[in-house]
């Protein structure tokens, strides 16, 4: 389930930085949607070792990242 969860958030973190990367682009918004994409995937990979605790905490804070840092990168841009 949290496999499935984290690829849905893969998806729509992808297509989040597609759409802000068109808007402005920036190597900061590549970057910081490049780390909740690997924490997305991290997440899965945890998923089917069994971990499934430590990858939902690993998804939580890849959104966390991008929910918290990006008005940051607006501010300052």
């Amino acid at each position: 389930m949290r496999a499935v969860t984290a690829a849905v958030v893969m998806v729509v973190v992808a297509v989040g930085m597609v759409v802000r990367f068109a808007a402005q682009p920036s190597l900061v918004t590549l970057g910081l949607y490049g780390v909740a994409l690997i924490c997305s995937g991290t997440a899965i990979v945890l998923s089917r070792w069994g971990r499934t605790r430590v990858a939902g905490a690993v998804l939580v804070a890849g959104i966390a990242v991008v929910v918290v840092i990006e008005p940051l990168v607006r501010v300052g841009s």
